[in-house]
């Protein structure tokens, strides 16, 4: 079992992170849809170079509800907190909506990361991010129909190709898994569209960002990466992985661990004298 640590969080809440390597620390802000083991092949990889670390956040902490204190803003603390409780500048790594958490807890506290790596943000550009479908996903969920507030929301949200999410539903360990975190992923969602439309109060961010995305992901997926990257002062390098999707976790967890880590090398690098 991997070692945790205890870190307390603005309002007092106590967040259990996972520590895995030694080395320049890597935090971890995963995505929606489940809890920090999406990204545990990703951290292996990781950790023999690096300090990792991982955390349940906050709309995933309770499978098959939500917390009322799951919101935005203490997500933000969370991720600041245990950055602060490291004490030396992190690479922050966040995928998908824990991508965003990261551009804000980047925003909130510039000086606590070295660096972010950000997989596929669903960054709202000129349109609320769910709209009239999240509506839709949380009137399901409330009607005591999980499924179906999850279908809406990958059909209809993430744009994901309709006969993957059949594929899905068929197989009923995969489905129960999915749905068991739809209250937290709608949450997420909601969390997300309360951070109104446009990206431009990300301009003044001047921490270095490495943009990751896949060749397979949905079309607005690399339009809002685009977006971001014409936004963000301090791009590094952005890095597009052919034949993989929005999941690359999953699916090339080594790959995707070989980009952040060359990533990080340049991060931390020592300054060259002149």
């Amino acid at each position: 079992m991997s070692p945790i640590f205890d870190v307390t969080s603005q309002d007092g809440t106590h967040i259990a992170v996972i520590d895995e390597g030694s080395g320049q620390p890597i935090l971890i802000v995963h995505p929606g849809g489940g809890d920090a083991r999406s990204w545990s092949r990703v951290a292996r990889g990781l950790a023999s170079r690096f300090r990792v670390l991982r955390f349940d956040r906050r709309p995933y902490r309770t499978p098959g509800g939500v917390a009322p204190d799951a919101t935005m803003a203490n997500e933000v603390n969370d991720v600041v907190a245990i950055a602060k409780a490291v004490g030396d500048p992190v690479l922050l790594v966040g995928h998908s909506s824990g991508a965003v958490v990261a551009l804000e807890a980047a925003l909130a506290s510039p000086s606590s990361f070295a660096g972010m790596a950000l997989y596929e943000p669903p960054v709202t550009v000129n349109k609320p991010l769910g709209g009239e479908a999240l509506a839709r996903a949380e009137a399901a969920l409330k009607a005591g129909k999980p499924g179906l507030a999850m279908k809406i929301h990958l059909l209809d949200i993430v744009k994901a190709p309709r006969l993957q999410v059949q594929l899905l539903s068929l197989f009923p360990p995969i489905w129960r898994q999915v749905t068991e975190y739809a209250a937290g992923q709608i949450t997420d969602s909601r969390n997300l569209e309360s951070l109104g439309v446009g990206i431009d109060r990300y301009a003044p961010l001047t921490v270095p960002a490495l943009l990751i995305g896949g060749a397979r992901s949905p079309r607005h997926l690399g339009a809002r990466l685009a977006a971001l990257r014409g936004v963000l002062p301090e791009v590094d390098s952005v890095s597009i992985l052919e034949r993989q999707g929005h999941l690359a976790n999953a699916f090339a967890p080594d790959r995707l661990a070989d980009i952040i880590g060359a990533f990080a090398d340049r991060v931390f690098a020592p300054p060259t004298s002149e």
